[in-house]
């Protein structure tokens, strides 16, 4: 948002969590817009959002968020028709995918479904599944109680992008599921850890903590037997590892620190 603004040359005001991942922040700060921190989590963020629809010091403002701005969730079935454009214009059998509010779920379901109406793909079953961190898992929850209702959670976890305890599209995410024969899954910030560097180490691919997570639920799903291992499965990460350094970082990274010579590249490749 901080981007497309500063783009139309327009000044943005954006509202973070103040414990926000520090990249992230110092990202969105170049961008020359107000970068304000919010003592509280993203539940707090979102409802002051609210509170500040009508009132003077926001009068001139365009709310982009997530549960105030229809178009924002429905910018997220793009990452469906990209999944289905990406396979040759068909829908996978199973998908996996991060949920947070809820919102990206519920509407790559809804864009597969407009697009067998329009005729683009063709008609067939797929199967939606849920990724969330135990530290904040009210949908997960839901789910496995059978619950219609989610309640909402106080998050606590390393994956600060999906730490929405009281998610607005928590039901239809419910829903989507439940009507897909999907499953909504959790793991710990250890499993999150150890996602993140399957997913790095098996694909090249450095993912942030939403994408650990979503790769140690499919995990765990197969492992459950809730997921068919032999069908094909896509499984969404929503961002770059970059962003969340500080989740996987140890020391200062390097396996050894020595004198720029082929005998102690050699100590240290044998030693290995």
């Amino acid at each position: 948002m901080a981007a497309a603004a500063a783009r139309a040359g327009q000044k943005s005001v954006v509202l973070v969590p103040s414990n926000l991942e520090q990249h992230k922040i110092q990202a969105t700060a170049a961008y020359n817009g107000h970068v304000i921190g919010i003592e509280g989590n993203y539940d707090d963020v979102n409802r002051l959002c609210g509170e500040l629809i009508g009132e003077e010091v926001s009068a001139n403002w365009g709310f982009v968020n997530v549960n105030l701005r229809p178009y924002y969730a429905e910018g997220s079935k793009t990452v469906g028709y990209e999944i289905a454009e990406q396979l040759g214009w068909r829908i996978p059998d199973q998908v996996v995918i991060p949920v947070a509010s809820g919102a990206l779920l519920t509407k790559v379901d809804k864009g597969w479904r407009e697009f067998v109406e329009l005729g683009l793909v063709a008609d067939r079953p797929w199967r939606v599944f849920g990724a969330q961190a135990t530290g904040c898992n009210p949908v997960s929850t839901a789910w496995a109680q059978g619950n219609d209702v989610v309640r909402p959670v106080k998050p606590d976890t390393i994956a600060k992008s999906l730490a929405i305890g009281n998610p607005a599209d928590g039901p239809y995410a419910l829903d989507a599921v439940r009507r897909t024969n999907g499953a909504v899954g959790d793991v710990t910030d250890a499993e999150v850890i150890e996602g993140i560097r399957l997913l790095a180490e098996c694909e090249g691919i450095f993912g942030e903590t939403s994408g650990g997570v979503t790769v140690a639920v499919t995990r765990k799903l197969l492992a459950e037997g809730l997921l068919d291992p032999t069908a094909e499965t896509v499984i969404v990460n929503t961002g770059e590892g970059l962003k969340t350094l500080d989740a996987v970082a140890t020391g200062n990274g390097f396996s050894a620190t020595i004198s720029p010579n082929v005998e102690s590249v050699a100590k240290v490749i044998e030693g290995a």
